[in-house]
């Protein structure tokens, strides 16, 4: 893939981090078809190359990480009913089969659909302002694919109320640090640096031991207890001799770690 042939998004390979940016700040980074299809390829480049160790997702503008779908544009659906797909399979990585880990830097409004990238992040970093909601009941249709990931990872409850109420109210960046959607708040001009910060430090350890974790971790969740464990040990023997080759233990460092 050329990185440099998007349209939607700028992406940028650099020691081992890929970072993507949405850029489309006019349109509060709203997705298209076109990039719909510009994710699907990102994702299955970070997939196959393996100088990918870690992926960034931030955006441009100062208004908004992204408002979900282009109203404007629309969005292609099969005029099939049973050929239909959820478009937001394309922005998913887990579910284009990529398990490099995934940081997301968000700022500003983080709305509908830009919940699909949020749903299968490892980590989120949000600065001060960032607001989340999802407004497709105040607008009269369905909230059902964007929640049901969601609820995956924040309490029902929590997921309910940012349903029901729709545009009536948006969850601050401290409220879903509170129920562990996010993991870290900054302040807006601090949001790339730190998200770059901790993308290098996925990135310098044996690729082959972060991809493992991440799909046993994240496939545990569609899984039994005992299923899961029985897959996450197949995972752990044939990870660990490539990750442990990856690695000179003498060499890693014990010392230098951050409390939080």
């Amino acid at each position: 893939m050329d990185l440099t042939g998007t349209t939607t998004v700028i992406a940028e390979l650099k020691d081992h981090v890929l970072t993507i940016t949405l850029d489309r700040p006019d349109k509060l980074n709203s997705f298209t078809d076109t990039m719909r299809a510009e994710f699907r390829e990102l994702w299955h480049y970070a997939s196959e190359t393996d100088d990918v160790h870690v992926v960034v997702l931030r955006a441009n503008g100062e208004r908004a990480f992204s408002t979900g779908v282009d109203v404007h544009e629309g969005t292609f659906l099969s005029d099939n009913v049973f050929s239909r797909r959820d478009p937001g399979v394309d922005l998913s990585p887990k579910q284009n089969n990529c398990w490099k880990p995934l940081v997301c830097a968000v700022h500003g409004m983080v709305a509908g659909g830009a919940l699909y990238w949020l749903n299968e992040a490892d980590i989120i970093v949000a600065s001060e302002d960032a607001q989340f909601f999802d407004p497709h009941v105040s607008y009269g249709m369905v909230a059902a694919l964007e929640p049901i990931g969601l609820a995956h990872r924040i309490p029902i409850g929590e997921v309910l109320r940012m349903v029901l109420l729709g545009l009536d109210e948006r969850m601050s960046a401290k409220r879903a640090y509170e129920i562990g959607f996010v993991s870290e708040i900054v302040a807006r001009d601090a949001l790339w640096d730190r998200a770059q910060k901790l993308a290098e430090r996925i990135a310098a350890k044996p690729p082959a031991a972060i991809q493992g974790s991440i799909r046993a971790i994240w496939e545990s969740k569609d899984r039994t207890r005992s299923h899961a464990l029985a897959a996450g040990m197949m995972y752990t023997d044939l990870g660990n001799p490539i990750g442990l080759a990856q690695v000179d233990r003498s060499q890693v460092p014990t010392r230098d770690y951050e409390v939080r």
